[in-house]
């Protein structure tokens, strides 16, 4: 009778154990992400890489997508009453970008913890910010458990990819008195190398000043510099442009793509507001010439739709935000 009871007891001991550790987030879990859109369109092979503690979850949250691979750490919190995990800010490349490399969503993920005989599973999906919910679609996942990898491995930053490193062809612009000072962003012997503009300077500056610039939208950042991306809006159809900072010439003559035109532009503090202008070299096949502009101020990408054509140069007119007083 002893040994029976003993036996009930360790039974329900281990089934009350199991309970516990399939009820938990951590774990690696593995699942596709697909677009909520109609249509065929890229997916994302995803992983997720949870520790939980109390209502704290973090890890390292990857993908795969086209043609290579990201991953970054991730924090949020995870509900036990109703199983709800939610991780916000986890930028996801657009689902109509030809690489890993091109634009950035910045989304959240909103998933609930299912536990049954068949396995564990947390379904759910990525959203981006309400302004963006049509450039950037819903993605939907449904995130399997992966049994064969302990619970209890520590997460290291080693497996972590950083996102983004700038290239040979990004351009750091600082504007200054004497015009903008455009640096490469490749870092030559420690040190950053100082390029001047390769341009024709009074004859692009005069065709700049011939068209009337359109401020398009205005922006208020947090930062005193900010990166900004130029992509081809639509089909690639050879849309060539330069840009402008504050009426000076920046980038000659570039045409845009899938991949990212990138600049850094650290903002002049002197002025109410530094306007950045988009020049069209040509109409490309299909007219006008548009392109998508983000500006990623820190951590935060905003996206705006220019248009230019040979008469009128897409701006958009940058504030800094005052400081907030304590």
């Amino acid at each position: 009778m002893q040994r029976l009871i003993l036996i009930s007891l360790l039974f329900f001991s281990l089934c009350a154990g199991a309970q516990t550790s399939t009820t938990t987030t951590t774990g690696s879990w593995y699942g596709k992400a697909d677009v909520v859109l109609d249509g065929t369109f890229n997916n994302y092979l995803t992983q997720l890489i949870v520790k939980q503690n109390g209502t704290k979850v973090e890890g390292i949250f990857g993908y795969y997508f086209r043609n290579g691979y990201q991953s970054f750490f991730v924090k949020g919190t995870y509900d036990p009453k109703t199983r709800q995990i939610s991780i916000p800010e986890m930028p996801v490349t657009f689902y109509k970008s030809n690489s890993i490399d091109g634009v950035t969503c910045n989304m959240s993920f909103e998933g609930t913890l299912r536990v049954s005989k068949v396995g564990s599973f947390i379904r759910g999906a990525f959203v981006s910010d309400p302004r963006y919910r049509y450039t950037c679609p819903e993605l939907r996942v449904l995130f399997s458990l992966d049994s064969l990898v302990e619970q209890n491995e520590e997460i290291s930053s080693a497996v972590v990819k950083q996102l983004w490193q700038p290239s040979v062809d990004d351009k750091i612009v600082i504007d200054g008195a004497d015009g903008p000072e455009i640096r490469s962003a490749e870092p030559v012997a420690g040190k950053t190398e100082t390029k001047g503009p390769e341009v024709n300077y009074n004859s692009l500056v005069t065709r700049f000043k011939q068209r009337q610039s359109v401020v398009a939208t205005e922006m208020a950042v947090k930062s005193d510099s900010i990166r900004v991306s130029f992509y081809d809006n639509g089909d690639i159809d050879g849309d060539t442009i330069s840009v402008f900072l504050n009426g000076n010439p920046v980038i000659e003559k570039q045409m845009i793509s899938a991949k990212a035109t990138t600049i850094y532009i650290k903002l002049d503090p002197t002025k109410e507001y530094n306007d950045l202008s988009m020049f069209a070299e040509n109409l490309g096949r299909i007219p006008p010439n548009t392109a998508l502009m983000v500006v990623y101020d820190g951590d935060n990408p905003q996206e705006i739709f220019l248009t230019s054509n040979l008469q009128q140069n897409g701006t958009v007119r940058i504030r800094k935000k005052p400081a907030l007083v304590k």
